[in-house]
């Protein structure tokens, strides 16, 4: 985000440009409360991978899969291991596996994940999280975050990842153009999708005008207004609203904030990653006083 907002047209983002068959249940799983049923996939990347049932997903990668395993909202179905990684989940499940795994060789999770999935030789079938709701993630303390049609599933689990490390209590995205719950967000999020709440929701700007309701302060991370000072948030609940990959907040999202505000940046970059910048304000909300 820019600290010189005279030299950026209001609307830019603030810092959101992009980066960067298997065994399957009898009876498919009841999608959960709140989520539509994701079409059949497999891994989003890098060759061709075998499709998940409905209502499921495939997991990868140590700190999803221990996440997973360890969560007890989860519903797991099938667990693959390596022999080699099967030991490192032993070691670091509290209290062993709740699932027994199946031993395969690399080849097989390459076929489920896509050959440039970094599983590190583990693969979790399990269902889709519940979605909670709007009421159940205000009752929760720390801010809260709302991504403005952020599309790039690898952005949303390193936001859910931030998330996590600073206290956050949700981090909220529209249904319609968002991703939906996947390995590569998953694995992202190292583990934080377990942690953090991903509420989905129809209508972005009802949803703030809803935060607004229940006492939150909704700042828009943008250009056009001041600099994000942690410390004056100290007395009030903030939400935090950050905008989608090359475009921004939206003309609507912005007039539902109450406010807008930027990052300061002492360098000559303008903008920031749609996820550096939301670690960056978590950062600035959390600051100790007197920092």
């Amino acid at each position: 985000m820019n600290m010189r907002p005279s030299r950026r047209r209001p609307g830019r983002p603030v810092g959101a440009s992009d980066s960067q068959p298997s065994a399957a249940p009898a009876t498919p799983p009841t999608p959960p409360r709140g989520r539509r049923p994701a079409p059949e996939r497999g891994a989003e990347r890098g060759g061709r991978a075998e499709v998940a049932p409905r209502g499921t997903c495939w997991l990868y990668g140590t700190h999803a899969v221990v996440a997973a395993l360890s969560n007890p909202r989860r519903r797991l179905r099938q667990l693959l291991v390596t022999g080699e990684a099967q030991a490192t989940l032993e070691a670091r499940v509290e209290g062993g596996l709740p699932i027994q795994p199946q031993r395969v060789d690399r080849a097989r999770i390459d076929a489920i994940c896509g050959r440039d999935a970094v599983h590190q030789g583990v693969a979790l079938l399990a269902d889709l999280l519940e979605v909670p709701a709007l009421e159940d993630i205000v009752e929760r303390p720390g801010p809260v975050l709302l991504l403005d049609q952020v599309t790039d599933p690898r952005n949303i689990g390193a936001i859910l990842r931030s998330a996590a490390a600073f206290g956050a209590a949700a981090v909220v995205v529209q249904d319609r153009n968002a991703p939906e719950e996947t390995g590569a967000l998953a694995k992202a999020a190292s583990g934080a999708l377990e942690v953090v709440p991903l509420v989905r929701v129809v209508n972005l700007s009802r949803t703030i005008d809803a935060l607004k309701s229940h006492g939150m302060w909704t700042v828009g991370l943008d250009a056009g207004g001041g600099i994000l000072d942690g410390a004056s948030f100290r007395q009030r609940r903030v939400a935090l609203v950050l905008g989608a990959e090359g475009a921004g907040l939206r003309r609507l999202t912005r007039e539902h904030c109450d406010e807008i505000a930027g990052l300061a940046m002492s360098g000559d970059m303008e903008s920031l990653n749609v996820s550096n910048a939301a670690a960056v304000a978590l950062y600035e909300m959390s600051r100790p006083r007197g920092e």
